[in-house]
């Protein structure tokens, strides 16, 4: 797999090109491989991420410098796989969006500590992932890739599309042929290749994988697979933020959602690395088994129609057993997700736990944050509010500590959840007594 990627690149240059990563480091054996577009370890074929030579000296000179930087991710850059000037280039500046309070959602679930919705839905293309492909964009203008691409659940694609087009690329997706329309069209009207797979998301990546070891995928970037360690690393940035915008303080826990789990797992690593780096302060926190106490808990949340990690988590297994996705929340509908067992090991590490909640109860929470704080979230959205929900409700989350909940994207997207159970409240005639008679005066 990873002499494959490889061969689809034009030249491996990376080096110089993307400011403190020094190496791909294995997650499996440690093994060291030089920056270059590979996703796999070849000496034991597990997956690779960046590591890194952050700059040393003082932790409050270096929030002096963060806090002075532009309001999106790159106030970040010294710690991100980019070069020093990412800031001046063609992009989509996403991130550094809103950290809200929100009270009356909290009094809604009993919560009496502060509880926090992280909403993304404010980024260019209205979801995370525009974080994850700012960062793929430099890597593959570092490694000279002249076209981007990705398998996608949806907001990937949009993502990608706007960032290709900002930074003057040719894009070429691949989505399942069956995504919400929403999602579709925001896909295709930046006006590059959008690509139907007859088949669900996992088709969708298998595909891919094949195509980048084909001489037609030569000089194509693909986001998720031979860009992934440098991808992966945009989520980062939402931990960066949160701990920031909390006045350089961890959360004490934070229920984020799981697709290929990617997400969660980086999370853990950027509020990781603000600890090593003295960025924030470590009290002790509500601890996990065993050894010392973690300062935070990370709960992870699926959709009951597609939870494989869910599953493997409430039976004690290590393993992820893939499954076929049946679930309205379409962006987190990958049945064999590649990080589900990161997942199981931050989850238990940080004393928090992986949970599921049904369709229904997925729309009841999208409507529930749109009632309280007016905040209309995706479907995605709606599976980490009900699954905060049901955490509190069975006693397994502490309502007296800061939480914060991740809206990775825009309810926008995903009306037809939604649309059968919402609607105008009443429809009058034009005049007075209508409205009367509608019981809407009072």
């Amino acid at each position: 797999m990873a002499v494959q990627a490889a061969a689809s690149a034009p030249a491996d240059t990376g080096g110089a090109l993307l400011g403190p990563a020094a190496a791909l480091s294995c997650r499996e054996c440690g093994e060291r491989t030089p920056l270059g577009p590979v996703f796999a370890c070849e000496a034991c074929f597990g997956p690779l991420e960046i590591a890194y030579d952050f700059p040393g000296g003082d932790p409050a000179a270096l929030r002096e410098r963060i806090e002075s930087g532009p309001d999106n991710i790159w106030r970040y850059a010294p710690l991100l796989p980019v070069p020093e000037d990412v800031a001046a280039k063609p992009n989509t500046n996403p991130g550094f969006t809103k950290l809200v309070r929100a009270d009356r959602l909290a009094r809604e679930l009993g919560v009496t500590g502060s509880l926090h919705i992280k909403d993304d839905s404010g980024n260019p293309t209205h979801s995370f992932k525009d974080r994850v492909v700012a960062i793929a964009v430099e890597a593959a203008r570092a490694f000279g890739f002249t076209t981007l691409s990705c398998s996608s659940t949806g907001n990937l694609a949009g993502a990608v599309g706007a960032a290709a087009a900002r930074a003057g690329l040719r894009s070429c997706v691949f989505i399942p042929h069956d995504l919400e329309q929403g999602k579709v069209v925001m896909a295709a009207v930046y006006g590059g290749e959008l690509v139907g797979i007859e088949g669900n998301y996992d088709d969708v990546n298998r595909f891919c994988s094949e195509l980048i070891g084909d001489p037609a995928g030569e000089g194509w970037g693909f986001v998720n697979v031979n860009l992934r360690p440098y991808y992966a690393e945009g989520s980062k940035t939402l931990a960066y933020e949160i701990c920031e915008q909390l006045g350089w303080r961890l959360p004490d826990q934070l229920v984020v959602p799981i697709a290929s789990g990617s997400q969660l797992t980086k999370i853990d690593k950027g509020l990781k690395e603000l600890i090593a780096l003295g960025l924030v302060e470590t009290p002790p926190g509500p601890g996990g088994p065993g050894g010392a106490p973690s300062p935070y808990k990370i709960f992870g949340a699926q959709a009951e129609g597609c939870s494989p990690v869910s599953r493997a988590y409430k039976d004690g297994h290590d393993v992820v057993r893939p499954v076929r996705p049946e679930t309205i929340a379409k962006s987190l509908a990958i049945g064999n997700p590649a990080d589900g067992p990161y997942v199981l090991d931050i989850a238990r590490r940080t004393g928090g736990a992986v949970e599921d909640v049904d369709d229904p109860r997925i729309v009841d929470a999208i409507k529930l944050l749109a009632r309280t704080e007016g905040i209309f979230a995706e479907t995605a959205g709606g599976v980490t509010v009900g699954v905060t929900k049901k955490l509190i409700e069975e006693g397994r989350l502490d309502p007296t500590l800061t939480t914060v909940v991740l809206n990775t994207g825009d309810g926008l997207k995903t009306l037809d959840a939604v649309a059968p159970t919402t609607g105008p409240t009443a429809v009058i005639r034009p005049n007075l007594d209508s409205f009367r008679e509608a019981g809407l005066a009072s």
